[in-house]
């Protein structure tokens, strides 16, 4: 009785304020008015029967029967329609209308899932995939269909695909898509069906041009062939949470996906971050925990609208057991509290099957420079079994020692092995070396001079080079100038190599306008459309949560380059030019024709950017030369020991000095700036500094990369075949190359980094003595003039040559900030074997 007092009351209370809106639109007579307030009783309609009214039927009547409890809402609004109808000539607006309007806030991601999946597709086609046939695509618990009606906006939906199904169990809904899909003109065979029992087979009458596939498996491993039809393309939308036993339709979904099908999930969840802990087949785990608080309010939220991740069933946890995960993000929906929610985009991840072994050793062989092994011959082998590998397990990439224990344990492969480029390489992105750099680069653009790279190396196709990754700036230009057989880009920031994951998708994915719009303005518009719907296809599941998380960085007013580490010092420098009242000069210096025209506006501007005070204040500090310029602790010391001539007896020399007056940085810095301003041309030639002073390039100055030759030869679809990109520190990297396979190593100024007390600079140097071929080269710039490891070179095999030295005037590059450029060349074994 209370129930249905209460009951009564809340639809007398709806009933008056449908009254008094009609009375508000009669007095305004204003369309766009009552277009608001006929969203706000929508949204009255989705609060009363989510939480006021009493449903007629339960679980124990069936499924089907709870949800047209839930869905066929009967809220006493005829009049009010009626009274629409007859002001406007306008038909009232149905349930599709109550549903949609409310769904569309309530249930963000959907067109992020569907641009997503409509990326892959067309990546597919682009790629001829289906040989000239047409996919299919089944929508599961696709409800009034605003699913394949908002695709429209990313594929034609009907001359795309051969055939497109909507399942659901709820008949309403079920009607609701029929009417949408009338109004379309478009064939979409909508069925009312359990999802666990759908089979294309049983609709075979409507599809046109379809590709029969066989598969020579089931489930359980049987070896004999059938002809089935399956879906290229499998979407679920905020339905499996809704479903009541989500495990065994996940597992009919396997089994309805074509072997090179995709399929899109967005749903609810509530996890907490330590239930993932030791999953490395996730794609990534940023946003994914959500607080005990929020995990505690919104089950109880749930539960009220008879959604399973109320009871914590883990849904998205069996997707990413069940498919490869291509993509995964993790978002929040803010409109009411922060509402969690995950996008997941999949793939068949086949355990046990030949062609697995074969992609794991091609991968491996790639990361490691090692031949390949001969895939064992037949249609079903665990890896497991195989027999012991030719080559010592040290040398096996990490990518392939975690696959195998995946496999051994029947867990999909980590992420990375699902993406259309296998470029970059697994990493644990839980580890502390990896988490310290906060979710961020250091540099967003790369501060060493490649032309002097490509002078001293005479890179040619035939090399093999190990580089660090930085921004990615050089090796972009190495491949231009020279096409090296291969390049290993590593870092130990994952960000930087999300930044260089991000060029390679854009030289692969746009034309040359977008990408000068991104890197050469630093500003694009549009640059979260163009990530989702262009670039998504070319990045891994890791690089693509950051740069999700990270839109701004192009979209906002600021530049591209006022972020990361680096873009303290550009946004530090543009602040003082407006305080100090020399915006003007700035621009002035960037636009010189000549050099001494330059030297003359420098001469005004010096005295504001080298100020002692600023320098002792901030400049000179410890915290902006590592977070602004990249400076560590060990690399500062060797410029204070040159700045005091104290230069170091030995290798195990490690007295630590300090500059309490600051004058060593202050005069390293000076040495770097007053020969740039009178031996180069911002203008014209150095894009470094114009890029610092301005926070972009010009079309008259910029890197390599950004020319449209330059794009012309990027854009090739096999530009970055041989490019391999590793997350981990430099030494753990070659130690698993294989012997005498690399021919140069550009490690920029990465040994300064060690400590002489340590034995890390020893191990770095005889590993690269061990992966070098004879006569190989390693190029490297220090801070110091006579680093402290130059000497434990030589005991390690390699001829060691000075070939820059940037004395006090002197400008050595267009870069200028290294005292030293050294060449090391291997001349024979270490002194000492084993590593």
């Amino acid at each position: 009785m209370i129930l249905q007092s209460f009951t009564l009351s809340a639809s007398a209370l709806l009933l008056v304020l449908s009254a008094v809106l009609f009375i508000v639109y009669v007095i305004f007579g204003s369309h766009k008015v009552f277009s608001r307030l006929d969203h706000l009783l929508g949204y009255c309609t989705f609060f009363y029967s989510s939480f006021l009214k009493p449903h007629s039927e339960d679980n124990s009547s069936g499924q089907q029967a709870a949800l047209e409890s839930f869905y066929k809402v009967q809220v006493a609004f005829p009049s009010r329609y009626r009274w629409h109808n007859f002001c406007v000539g306008i038909d009232p607006p149905g349930q599709a209308n109550v549903y949609d309007a409310t769904r569309k806030r309530l249930l963000c991601g959907r067109e992020d899932m569907l641009t997503l999946a409509a990326a892959q597709l067309k990546f597919q086609a682009k790629h001829g995939l289906w040989s000239g046939s047409k996919p299919i695509w089944v929508d599961v618990g696709g409800g009034t269909g605003y699913n394949i009606e908002a695709m429209q906006a990313y594929l034609d939906v009907p001359t795309f695909f051969a055939a497109v199904f909507l399942v659901d169990l709820s008949p309403s809904l079920c009607e609701v898509a029929r009417k949408r899909f009338r109004r379309l003109g478009w064939d979409v065979m909508v069925v009312c069906e359990d999802a666990r029992t759908f089979r294309l087979e049983d609709h075979l009458g409507r599809i046109a041009n379809a590709r029969p596939t066989i598969r020579a498996l089931t489930e359980y491993g049987s070896a004999h062939a059938s002809v089935v039809y399956n879906a290229d393309l499998i979407t679920m939308s905020y339905s499996l949470s809704m479903i009541p036993d989500y495990y065994n339709v996940v597992d009919s979904m396997v089994r309805l996906l074509a072997p090179s099908g995709i399929i899109g999930a967005v749903d609810f969840y509530v996890q907490s971050v330590v239930e993932t802990t030791g999953r490395n087949y996730i794609g990534g785990s940023v946003n994914r925990h959500v607080n005990w608080l929020s995990r505690v309010f919104w089950r109880a939220w749930f539960d009220c609208d008879r959604n399973g991740v109320a009871t914590n069933r883990p849904g998205q946890d069996y997707l990413e057991y069940r498919f490869g995960t291509k993509k995964i993000l993790n978002e929040r929906n803010y409109l009411l509290g922060g509402i969690p929610y995950y996008i997941f985009l999949g793939c068949h991840c086949e355990r046990a099957f030949a062609r697995t072994q074969a992609l794991l050793e091609t991968v491996d062989a790639s990361c490691t420079e090692s031949p390949p092994l001969s895939p064992a011959k037949g249609h079903e082998i665990a890896l497991p079994l195989l027999p012991e590998p030719a080559l010592p397990i040290e040398i096996r990439s990490k990518a392939y020692q975690f696959a195998i224990i995946n496999l051994s344990s029947n867990l999909p492969l980590p992420s990375t092995f699902y993406q259309n480029n296998q470029g970059r390489i697994y990493y644990d992105e839980h580890l502390s070396k990896h988490t310290r750099f906060n979710h961020d680069y250091l540099y967003a653009f790369t501060w060493e001079d490649p032309r002097v790279d490509q002078r001293l190396l005479q890179i040619s196709d035939s090399d093999t080079i190990l580089c660090l990754t930085s921004a990615g700036d050089n090796l972009l230009e190495y491949l231009i100038t020279a096409s090296p057989r291969r390049i290993h880009a590593v870092d130990l920031n994952p960000n930087q190599n999300h930044l260089l994951e991000l060029k390679v998708a854009a030289f692969q994915a746009l034309p040359y306008a977008d990408v000068w719009k991104m890197f050469g303005e630093g500003h694009h518009p549009n640059f979260r459309r163009i990530l989702t719907d262009k670039l998504s296809p070319y990045m891994s599941s890791q690089a693509f949560q950051f740069w999700m998380n990270n839109t701004g960085r192009f979209a906002s007013s600021t530049s591209f380059y006022d972020h990361g580490g680096s873009g303290h010092a550009v946004r530090l420098i543009r602040c003082l030019a407006r305080l100090s009242g020399l915006g003007g000069a700035v621009k002035e210096l960037c636009r010189s024709k000549t050099r001494h025209e330059q030297q003359e506006i420098w001469s005004r501007i010096r005295p504001m950017i080298l100020s002692r005070t600023l320098h002792w204040a901030l400049v000179g500090t410890g915290w902006f030369l590592w977070k602004a310029a990249g400076v560590p602790a060990n690399q500062r010391q060797m410029i204070i020991r040159d700045s005091t001539d104290a230069p170091f007896h030995d290798h195990t020399d490690h007295r630590h000095l300090t500059d309490t007056t600051g004058e060593a940085m202050w005069d390293y810095i000076v040495n770097t700036l007053d020969p740039i301003a009178r031996e180069t041309l911002l203008s014209e030639e150095n894009y470094h500094y114009l890029l610092t002073l301005t926070g972009r390039y010009t079309r008259r100055c910029h890197p390599a990369y950004l020319s449209p030759k330059a794009h012309t030869k990027l854009s090739h679809p096999k530009a970055f075949s041989g490019l391999r990109i590793h997350t981990d520190e430099l030494s753990e990297i070659i130690q698993r190359f294989a012997p005498a396979t690399l021919t140069i190593a550009i490690i920029m100024d990465s040994m300064d980094w060690f400590s002489p007390a340590s034995i890390d600079a020893s191990t770095q140097v005889r590993a690269l003595n061990r992966a070098l071929k004879p006569k190989g080269r390693v190029l490297l710039r220090s801070a110091g003039l006579k680093p402290w490891y130059v000497g434990v070179f030589e005991k390690e095999g390699f001829a060691v040559r000075r070939v820059a030295a940037r004395l006090p005037g002197m400008c050595v590059d267009r870069v200028n900030m290294y005292a030293s450029t050294w060449v090391m060349t291997k001349v024979g074994d270490p002194s000492s074997v084993g590593l």
